[in-house]
């Protein structure tokens, strides 16, 4: 009888029916999204920005000093050809200043040897102007955009770079802007700075010594193994994974978990109130009907679970709809990637976001999507079933 009663009214039942496909598609849509940024910001931070690990001095971060570099000899070179690593580089690190005729600013200079830097941190990739550390120019530097415009830099633009050297000495140089880069992460931009390993090595008077070395792994799921495995080869090193080297990402990610969760609450009340409206009306429609049924000995538990009935019904024949529209959409956007520059390029990457996003259909999340439409929707239905079962029969029949 439940299933009769719902197509009585067509297109009160298709209304209803869209309604659920369209709060499931939202909900599977927004944490598809988000799903996406975040693994794109933790792929960023690995193959962008800090690699899967770092060691270091176990006292180099306190200051930044130069004379904290890694022992020689202690069998660091040898990290390339360990089982499950893909790459490594050893960079030389100081904070300084960067001056020029129109101000300063204080910097992270990163020393680097250019080749190595490539599969590490594809820092070649990320070069809006100029070329690569150009030969042509002597002691190039690389410098931000954000820094770029901030400082009033332009290519070949001459600028001074202020530092401390390994024996407290300050020292300065002057260095000649090469190219400018511009990565997803425009906080990361306005304060480092790239140069050669070799001109910075001399400069702070450490040979070929270095401060970190960044490893790659071939992949995630073998970081607590590497992790363990360095830390028992060199337990005299500040051995760090990029969540510890990043703990502002997996800030992020609880955080927009929690956004998911909300907008989620959202989507689910709207849908609750379009339900409960429409079967409502429902009731008042039928209520002679209902009143018949009644009067003819139909007790008050079998007239409730008609009207849950007619709802269960509906959620059930909505929720296919709604995945598999869900599913060709996050597809689509999943090949092709999703523009969100309409919100601004500056604020996403201030967030260490890209604009183009890459949504991943939540497999992980999908039967507990469901679970929440489906209780929604049978929690919204439980208004109107009250309501029919304080109907009157005599007064019912009356209407």
């Amino acid at each position: 009888m439940a299933w009769r009663n719902i197509w009585r009214n067509k297109a009160r039942s298709i209304i209803i029916m869209l309604s659920i496909m369209l709060g499931l598609f939202s909900a599977l849509a927004v944490v598809s999204i988000y799903k996406g940024m975040m693994r794109a910001r933790v792929r960023t931070v690995i193959d962008r920005e800090v690699g899967h690990l770092q060691l270091h001095h176990p006292r180099f971060k306190e200051d930044y000093l130069a004379e904290f570099i890694l022992p020689e000899g202690s069998g660091l070179e040898m990290i390339n050809k360990m089982p499950g690593v893909k790459a490594t580089t050893r960079r030389t690190v100081t904070t300084g200043m960067l001056s020029t005729a129109t101000g300063s600013s204080g910097i992270t200079i990163y020393g680097v040897v250019p080749d190595e830097e490539k599969v590490i941190s594809q820092l070649d990739k990320t070069i809006a102007e100029g070329q690569y550390f150009s030969s042509e120019i002597r002691n190039p530097v690389l410098i931000g955009k954000k820094l770029a415009k901030k400082m009033k830099l332009n290519l070949k633009s001459k600028l001074v770079l202020m530092f401390t050297d390994s024996t407290n000495t300050m020292v300065s140089a002057a260095f000649r802007v090469a190219s400018i880069y511009e990565s997803e992460n425009s906080s990361l931009d306005e304060r480092i700075v790239y140069v050669s390993r070799e001109s910075l090595n001399s400069l702070l008077g450490i040979g070929t010594a270095a401060h970190e070395v960044v490893v790659l792994l071939h992949h995630d799921e073998e970081l607590d193994h590497m992790m363990t495995a360095m830390k028992n080869k060199f337990p005299a090193l500040k051995i760090e994974s990029w969540e510890d080297l990043s703990p502002e990402t997996e800030l992020m990610v609880d955080t927009v978990n929690q956004y998911a969760y909300i907008m989620l609450t959202i989507i689910m009340l709207a849908l609750a109130f379009g339900i409960v409206n429409t079967m409502l009306m429902a009731i008042l429609e039928r209520t002679r009907e209902l009143g018949m049924l009644l009067a003819l000995g139909m007790n008050k538990v079998k007239l409730f679970f008609l009207i849950f009935s007619e709802t269960v019904f509906l959620t059930l024949a909505g929720c296919p709809f709604g995945l598999v529209l869900s599913w060709f959409a996050i597809d689509h956007f999943n090949r092709n990637g999703m523009n969100l520059s309409i919100f601004g390029d500056e604020m996403m990457s201030s967030f260490g976001f890209s604009t183009f996003v890459y949504p991943e259909f939540p497999f992980d999340k999908v039967i507990g999507m469901l679970f929440i439409v489906v209780a929604t929707a049978l929690l919204s239905s439980l208004l109107p079933a009250i309501k029919a079962l304080r109907l009157r029969p005599v007064e019912a029949l009356r209407k």
